[in-house]
């Protein structure tokens, strides 16, 4: 899994997940059924020693800020079971998550339950966010415009309250996301070209998106682009949209 701004609840519904990284003290660590990720600034990996079902939620951070009050900086790089993190409404959340019969029914557990918290939570005027450069820009201004004190250092504090990481970093990911769905367009019609797609992202040069790309995925653009189409465990980035 790539570093990223999203925030993720994960239930493994059959079968078992493995922390695989970051760091041996975590290797073999088996996992509870219900796990929040945080906002995460490195790649992840997990292993899966048999057949396994899974159900994810992603979240934009700001928007579980909203409906929980919880601090993401704090959940930065963090992996943790959601007691005692979330309170007992979110828990009935997943017990009922984790015992429903099929994924269609966890899909209408999940979204009655968000839906009226959200349009309470929601503050007035705001659009769901499509792509992540555009949630990352409609951040910034918004805490700008957000309280009374409005100096740099103030923004900078709220941003990472509501998203667990600084601008400058979201803004990164925000240029590497774009770049990705560059490439991958560019791959369909057969003619990518990786200093072009970097001249595009504003990156320095060819060797300075393969860094940020190596940094966030843990693999270089080529072998991204032959993973995403050839090896089934990145699926995550064939529904990357």
């Amino acid at each position: 899994f790539p570093a990223t701004p999203m925030c993720c609840l994960l239930w493994t519904v059959a079968g078992d997940v493995e922390a695989a990284a970051p760091g041996p003290d975590l290797l073999h660590v088996r996992m509870p059924p219900a796990l929040f990720s945080g906002p995460r600034g490195y790649p992840l990996v997990s292993y899966n020693p048999g057949p396994v079902h899974s159900f994810m939620v992603m979240l934009y951070p700001a928007a579980l800020h909203a409906l929980t009050g919880i601090d993401m900086a704090a959940l930065f790089d963090q992996v943790r079971p959601l007691a005692p993190l979330f309170d007992a409404d979110w828990l009935a959340l997943s017990g009922a998550v984790l015992a429903a019969p099929d994924d269609d029914a966890r899909i209408a557990l999940v979204e009655a339950f968000l839906a009226p918290r959200w349009a309470l939570a929601r503050k007035s005027g705001d659009q769901p966010a499509g792509a992540i450069q555009d949630w990352v820009r409609r951040l910034g201004v918004q805490a700008a415009s957000t309280g009374v004190a409005s100096g740099a250092r103030n923004i900078e504090r709220r941003i990472k309250a509501w998203a667990g990481q600084p601008m400058r970093t979201l803004r990164r990911m925000r240029r590497a996301e774009q770049s990705f769905l560059d490439a991958r367009e560019a791959m369909l019609q057969g003619n990518a070209s990786w200093t072009d797609i970097a001249a595009e992202g504003g990156y320095a040069d060819q060797a300075h998106l393969c860094r940020e790309v190596r940094a966030i995925t843990g693999l270089s653009p080529t072998e991204l682009a032959r993973a995403s189409r050839e090896d089934e465990s990145y699926w995550v980035y064939r529904i990357w949209a």
